[in-house]
């Protein structure tokens, strides 16, 4: 049985495509690909995928919405470092309807850029350190490569210590 093509990969050739250039979205084909997925098909560093993901602090009846970005072989720390950073006594991840309602983008493309305003965006230091990241574009088929430093530098972003734990 042969293997479905990769969503990363064209279906002409079975080679990656060219590199984009940075801050250039890259469209990931049909279906729609994970991160992790995609970087380890459409260039050789995986290590350089990173996640932003959605999460909510409480505080009696103040609920806050923020995003966290972090590299996507790290776990994020929400009831740890985030919630503290947040200052609030509970966290969770966002519900899927709220994350995509709230921001406008597609379930497992969502990304730093164009964030709600005064939203906090947490940047775990290893995605500020590195020299690019894949992130999501705002919708599942397609990523975005940006300097590490660029999204570090996003509205309302802050490096954080702490919200992404190595696996």
């Amino acid at each position: 049985m042969t293997p479905a093509p990769s969503p990363c990969r064209s279906p002409r050739t079975d080679r990656p495509p060219a590199p984009a250039a940075p801050g250039a979205a890259r469209g990931s084909g049909s279906g729609g690909a994970d991160s992790c997925h995609c970087a380890a098909h459409a260039h050789p560093s995986a290590e350089a995928s990173a996640n932003c993901v959605i999460v909510l602090g409480r505080r009696g009846a103040d609920t806050t919405p923020a995003a966290c970005l972090v590299l996507s072989r790290h776990r994020v720390d929400v009831n740890g470092a985030v919630r503290k950073h947040l200052g609030s006594r509970k966290a969770s991840f966002a519900p899927r309807e709220f994350a995509t309602g709230e921001t406008g983008m597609g379930y497992g493309g969502i990304t730093p850029v164009g964030l709600p305003a005064g939203w906090p965006l947490s940047v775990d230091p290893a995605v500020a350190d590195a020299p690019w990241v894949l992130v999501g574009s705002g919708a599942r088929r397609g990523k975005l490569i940006l300097p590490g430093r660029e999204a570090a530098a996003l509205p309302h972003a802050e490096v954080v210590p702490g919200p992404g734990l190595a696996p």
